[in-house]
C-alpha cells in the first residue's frame, strides 16, 4: 500500500511539473476563500443538477455557470457530524473513532477533531490567513458541570452546564484553528442545546424549556423534528440562516475594512435544508412546490447574497467559493417531495440519508473563482468532500505532511480545466454510512461493505414502498457496476468475484494504512 501511495505521489509531482508554470502566473496571490456548506441537500435538490425540479435555483445555476459543477461528488459520511469531521479534517471519521461517528445532541463531545489534529482552518493561518466559522458546528464539544464532570449526551444534561467552567470551550473552533466564530453546537433547529457561541464563549445560557407548537407550522408535517429541550431567551429557529449569513457578512466585510492586504477563510454553514423546514418569512410561499423548496430557495438566495457582497467589495476575482452538501436529502423529506410535488431530492439515485447507496452521500459540488477557473466546466471526475483541504492547500502553496489530510485529494487541475476526463484524480473513494460501514468505490465500480442500506431499515412502512428486492440474500455484502446499474439494483457479489475481492483488499489496505490519500503532495501554486 505504502509503494501504491508513492507512486501516487511521483504521478502527482509530474503533473505539477507540467502544469506548475501556468497555475503561478495565473495565481500571483493568495485568494480570499469561502466555503458556503449545506445540510442534507440532495444531489437533485438544484435545477442545474435537475432540470426535472419543480422549482429553480437561479443564484447557485449561475455559480454552476460561471464555475465547475461535479456530478461524481461525495459527502466523506452519510450524516452530519461526521462529514464536518471530513471538511474541517480531509479525512474520514475512521480516522479519528476507529469506525464510524454518530450525530451529537445535547452537551455531548468531545470534539471529532482531536487536539494534534490539523484542521484546515490551521493550516491557512500559517499562511497568514484571517479564518472564520459562522452557523452550525455539530462535531462535538465539551461541557462540564460544577464539579468539572465532563457532560455526556441527553438533553437534560445541558442543565447540568456549568459555564464558567465550560467556557472557553476547550475543543470550539477557536480552539481548532478559526480567528472568529459564531456557531450552534448541533443542528440549530433540531437537536438541543439550543445556544449561540461566539468566540467560544456562551453569551445568554440556556435556561427556557424550547416547546415546538410556539413555532410558525409551514405545511403542518414541515415542522416535523424540532426536538423539544433547553434554549437560551431568544434563541431565533426561524430566521437561523439568515443570522448566519449576517456573521458571516460582517466577518468579511470588517475584515475588509480594517485589513484589506490579509486573505480570509470563511465557512458558512446552514441549516437548510435539514429538519425541521423553517423557511423565513420572507422565502414562505416563494415557490408553487412547498415549504421544502422555499427552504431551498432561502438557500440558493443566501447564496447570492455571498455572491454579491464579493461583488460590491470588490474582490470578486480574488475569492474562491466553494458549495456543497454534508450528505443526502432526510428521509420523510425524499418521501414528501416525491409524494406531493413529484420531485425527487436524492435526483433518480438509490438511497437517501444515512443509506451507503448513492442517494446517501452523492452530493452538489460546485466551486467558482472568476478569472482562474474556467466558466462553464462540468465534470465528472470522482470527488469528496475531504478533498476541500488538499485542493485548498494547493491554491495556497502548502505542502501537507503525510499525517494531515489523509484522506484528501487535490482537485485544483480539475476546477482549473487542466485535467483530461480521462485521467481520474482519485484511482479510488471511500464514504461511510449511518453505521460507520464503508463503502469504496473504484472507477464505476462500488463495493458496500455490508448488507442491505447501512442506514434506514427498508421495512418501515414508508420506506417499504421504495425497498428493491436483494437478488443475493445470502451476499455479506454488495458490489454494482453503476455505469450499467445506476440505480444499484443488481448485486455482483458472486457474480465479479474478482473485482470484488480486489475491491475487499484495497479496502482493508486502505483501513490498515491510516490514509487513501497519496503520500508527498505537492501543490501546483509554488
Amino acid at each position: 500500500m505504502l509503494k501504491f501511495a508513492s507512486l501516487l505521489g511521483r504521478v502527482a509531482v509530474g503533473l505539477v511539473v507540467g502544469l506548475s508554470g501556468d497555475v503561478a502566473r495565473s495565481v500571483d496571490q493568495l485568494p480570499n476563500i469561502v466555503v458556503i456548506y449545506a445540510d442534507d441537500l440532495g444531489f437533485g435538490d438544484l435545477s442545474c443538477y435537475n432540470d426535472q425540479a419543480p422549482y429553480k435555483t437561479p443564484r447557485l445555476d449561475q455559480m454552476a455557470a460561471e464555475g465547475i459543477r461535479f456530478t461524481d461528488a461525495h459527502s466523506p459520511s452519510t450524516i452530519c457530524s461526521p462529514s464536518r469531521y471530513g471538511l474541517f479534517s480531509g479525512q474520514q471519521i475512521y480516522r479519528s473513532t476507529g469506525r464510524g461517528g454518530g450525530a451529537f445532541e445535547g452537551p455531548g463531545g468531545p470534539s471529532y477533531l482531536k487536539p494534534g489534529t490539523l484542521t484546515i482552518a490551521e493550516m491557512l493561518k500559517q499562511k497568514g490567513y484571517r479564518t472564520g466559522v459562522f452557523g452550525k458546528w455539530h462535531v462535538g464539544l465539551s461541557w462540564f458541570d460544577k464539579d468539572g464532570k465532563r457532560l455526556g449526551g441527553g438533553f437534560e444534561n445541558s442543565l447540568l452546564i456549568d459555564y464558567q467552567k465550560s467556557t472557553p470551550l476547550i475543543d470550539g473552533p477557536n480552539a481548532r484553528g478559526f480567528d472568529e466564530s459564531f456557531v450552534t453546537p448541533n443542528c440549530p433547529n433540531t437537536d438541543p442545546l439550543y445556544v449561540y457561541i461566539e468566540n467560544g464563549m456562551v453569551p445568554t445560557p440556556a435556561s427556557m424549556r424550547h416547546r415546538r407548537d410556539t413555532l410558525p407550522n409551514p405545511g403542518g408535517k414541515w415542522r416535523w423534528d424540532n426536538d423539544e429541550g433547553w434554549k437560551s431567551p431568544g434563541y431565533d429557529f426561524v430566521n437561523a440562516d439568515l443570522l448566519f449569513y449576517e456573521k458571516t457578512k460582517a466577518f468579511i466585510t470588517d475584515h475588509r475594512r480594517q485589513t484589506p492586504d490579509q486573505p480570509f477563510f470563511a465557512v458558512l454553514s446552514t441549516q437548510i435544508a435539514h429538519a425541521p423546514v423553517l423557511p423565513a418569512d420572507e422565502f414562505s410561499g416563494a415557490t408553487d412546490a412547498g415549504p421544502r423548496a422555499d427552504f431551498v430557495w432561502e438557500l440558493d438566495a443566501i447564496v447570492g447574497r455571498v455572491l454579491d457582497l464579493l461583488q460590491k467589495l470588490d474582490i470578486d476575482d480574488q475569492t474562491l467559493v466553494m458549495f456543497n452538501s454534508d450528505n443526502g436529502a432526510e428521509t420523510l423529506h425524499v418521501h414528501w417531495m416525491r409524494q406531493d410535488h413529484q420531485h425527487d431530492p436524492s435526483g433518480g439515485w438509490r438511497g437517501m440519508k444515512r443509506d451507503g447507496w448513492e442517494g446517501g452521500h452523492r452530493v452538489p459540488f460546485i466551486a467558482r473563482w472568476p478569472g482562474h477557473i474556467p466558466p462553464g466546466q462540468v465534470t465528472a471526475q470522482m470527488t469528496n468532500t475531504t478533498d476541500i483541504f488538499a485542493t485548498v492547500a494547493s491554491v495556497v502553496g502548502v505542502s501537507l505532511p503525510d499525517d494531515a489530510a489523509t484522506d484528501s485529494f487535490d482537485m485544483l487541475p480539475v476546477m482549473l480545466g487542466r485535467q483530461d476526463e480521462g485521467d481520474p484524480v482519485r484511482p479510488h473513494l471511500l464514504t461511510q454510512s449511518f453505521r460507520g460501514e464503508f463503502q469504496i468505490r473504484q472507477g464505476h465500480w462500488k463495493y458496500l461493505d455490508h448488507k442491505g442500506s447501512g442506514g434506514n431499515g427498508y421495512e418501515d412502512s414508508i420506506l417499504a414502498q421504495y425497498a428493491l428486492p436483494e437478488l443475493e440474500p445470502e451476499a455479506p455484502g454488495q458490489l454494482y457496476n453503476l455505469k450499467t446499474d445506476r440505480g444499484e439494483t443488481t448485486n455482483l457479489y458472486f457474480k465479479e468475484q474478482a473485482k470484488r475481492k480486489e475491491l475487499q483488499t484495497l479496502l482493508k489496505e486502505l483501513k490498515e494504512s491510516g490514509r487513501s490519500a497519496p503520500t508527498g503532495r505537492t501543490p501546483l501554486r509554488k
